[in-house]
């Protein structure tokens, strides 16, 4: 008689979190990783059961039933495994078409796993068997993964790692063009430690100047929650690419007297004036729904586009700013429609095979 292995590290879990730092750690006691930019996912076998839990610990798995039987195949029982959901694409990685892959109506969702189907990258081991290893240092869990995982098939991948900090440094300048946003730095000899910001990333700063086109108000309705910025194409059109929030309460206020004799005329040949209208639209443009939370009013106020602003960003997704915007100052010796995609940096591109070194 067999015996049932009863997994000892059971959902929900709270992923280990990473600190941001702008300098790379050095010494003896760090490892380094590529930072995924997708879904951050932890996996629970039990069985012939595959669980997929979110960040926020709400289940997955009806969403990416493709990647379920590969991770049954590659896993032992009892095993629970944090790593990463990415879309992957002949360009690189892409959150846009893994965001798309969240949809409520299950034929969608049968569609989307056969048109854009999901990979998994694992980087860290919490259980296998009845052996809880979340009291063991990040090198005897990373040990133990390459070994589970030592004859994994796509779409399941274990993370490439070093110890060699010139290493990470290339990949942070080289793997970029893949469409990863960074590297994360582990201590070799730290335990898994839930809801911790105990690992360190390291991301991509940029500043680009931009049209500021419109604003939102903060959800307390007491000044601007979010500058809405604009870029310049070829063609002249003003792209909307992103926002810019984060403002202290003090700076909410003071935005919104800044901006305030903007707002006259504003829907005048204002360049998002069909949104403006509607106040709604389809696409990553003003006034669209939020794909996390319908209720958000996402609601906006147009402005004349005629300021200026610097703002620092990480990266970017096609032709947006991946994550929000961080204000830096006004540019008022800057011209609108100098504002163009022209002033961004372009990584170069690499295919992610050499990322896994395959």
């Amino acid at each position: 008689m067999s015996l049932v292995v009863k997994p000892p590290v059971k959902p929900p879990i709270k992923p280990m979190l990473a600190k941001l730092t702008r300098e790379m750690p050095t010494g003896a006691e760090w490892a380094y990783e590529p930072k995924w930019d997708g879904f951050r996912c932890i996996v629970f076998r039990d069985g012939d059961d595959i669980e997929l839990g979110s960040r926020n610990q709400k289940p997955l798995q009806r969403y990416f039933p493709e990647v379920l039987g590969p991770l049954r195949d590659a896993l032992p029982d009892g095993a629970v495994v944090d790593g990463e959901l990415v879309v992957v694409t002949p360009d690189g990685l892409n959150f846009d078409l893994l965001s798309m892959r969240i949809h409520s109506a299950d034929s969608r969702v049968q569609k989307l796993a056969v048109e854009i189907p999901a990979s998994f990258v694992a980087f860290d081991l919490l259980a296998v068997g009845d052996e809880d290893l979340r009291g063991q240092p990040f090198s005897e869990r990373r040990a133990r993964l390459e070994q589970i995982l030592a004859n994994a098939k796509p779409p399941v991948h274990i993370t490439p790692l070093t110890t060699d900090p010139a290493v990470a440094e290339q990949w942070f300048e080289r793997f970029e063009g893949a469409g990863l946003d960074g590297v994360v730095a582990k201590r070799l000899e730290d335990t898994y430690q839930e809801d911790k910001r105990t690992m360190a990333k390291v991301k991509h700063l940029r500043t680009a100047d931009c049209v500021v086109a419109g604003y939102r108000d903060h959800e307390d309705g007491d000044g601007v929650g979010s500058l809405l910025l604009g870029l310049y194409d070829d063609t002249g059109d003003l792209h909307h690419v992103g926002v810019a929030s984060s403002f202290a309460a003090s700076m909410r206020k003071q935005l919104k007297e800044e901006v305030a004799d903007l707002e006259t005329d504003a829907r005048v040949d204002h360049p998002w004036g069909e949104w403006a209208e509607a106040q709604e639209s389809t696409g990553q443009m003003p006034g669209a729904g939020n794909r996390w939370n319908a209720k958000k009013d996402m609601s906006w106020t147009p402005l004349r586009a005629e300021r200026v602003a610097e703002v620092a960003y990480e990266h970017l997704q096609g032709d947006r700013f991946r994550h929000t915007a961080r204000f830096q100052r006004w540019r008022p010796d800057r011209d609108p429609e100098s504002c163009t995609y022209a002033q961004l940096e372009s990584p170069v591109p690499i295919e992610l095979k050499e990322v896994f070194g395959v």
